[in-house]
């Protein structure tokens, strides 16, 4: 047989040989067994699991359903379940594009609301903010964040000093509503918002997706279309290296060990 060494492994797959230590170490490659002056014997299965993690740790974090589902798939390959492992990432693949439709969706109601016509509700008079976070679904708390964070000003009533939220206000967190729970970070909601603000209306998907120059970038969700369109190729990645391990112990293609 012949062995494969750490920098083999490392090329191989595009990553720093720290990593693949690293990997072996958190237990995502399989046993490793070492010659008898201690070097580490490496065989084409390390490579090909190897290849699976870095699909699905090598890529942007994308939430913890999609990141538990590429989880799920390494362990049901390490037990040797590759019919599991295969079903699996069919299943983080329809995940992935939930996700996906979902923030699709949600940028397009944006733009339809930024261009629409002003938004109508069932009420007549403000509101106070415990009002407004019922008519909402949210908890006050979330309301108060959102004011702090700069993504909306509520006026206050003159005469107690008391937050109103008029038909404008509440038309403009439903939208914020909206776009968090469909995975967009507070800070890139708020770059499309002062976009918007400036009366700049067109490219507010871009906005949304595109940080600024100056703008530190913490989170997938910063620019969570393009995290959500990797994770789907990774998906896609993830099914094709499967079905290739699954056809090497069937024999149909050579193993190259």
């Amino acid at each position: 047989m012949n062995y494969l060494r750490t920098s083999d492994l490392a090329r191989a797959v595009g990553v720093h040989p720290n990593t693949v230590r690293r990997y072996g170490d958190k237990g995502l490659l399989p046993p490793v067994e070492r010659s008898p002056s201690g070097y580490r014997r490496f065989t084409q299965r390390h490579l090909d699991t190897l290849r699976l993690a870095h699909l699905v740790y090598g890529g942007p974090y994308a939430g913890r359903a999609v990141h538990q589902a590429g989880v799920n798939i390494l362990q049901a390959n390490l037990s040797g379940d590759l019919s599991g492992a295969l079903a699996l990432a069919h299943r983080r693949l329809a995940l992935v594009q939930f996700e996906r439709a979902q923030a699709d969706m949600a940028a397009d109601l944006l733009e339809r609301w930024a261009f629409g016509p002003p938004t109508t509700d069932d009420f007549t008079e403000s509101l106070q903010i415990g009002q407004a976070a019922r008519v909402l679904g949210v908890t006050i708390d979330i309301l108060r964040n959102w004011d702090r964070n700069g993504l909306i000003d509520i006026p206050r009533d003159p005469a107690n000093g008391y937050r109103r939220y008029g038909t404008q206000e509440i038309s403009r967190l439903r939208v914020i509503r909206m776009l968090s729970r469909s995975g967009y970070s507070l800070a890139a909601i708020l770059r499309m918002l002062l976009q918007l603000d400036r009366g700049e209306t067109t490219d507010l998907r871009h906005a949304l997706d595109t940080p600024r120059p100056d703008e530190d970038v913490y989170l997938a969700a910063d620019r969570w279309l393009s995290t959500l369109a990797d994770q789907e190729q990774r998906a896609s990645a993830l099914i094709a290296l499967v079905e290739e391990i699954i056809q090497k112990q069937s024999g149909a293609i050579p193993d190259n060990r």
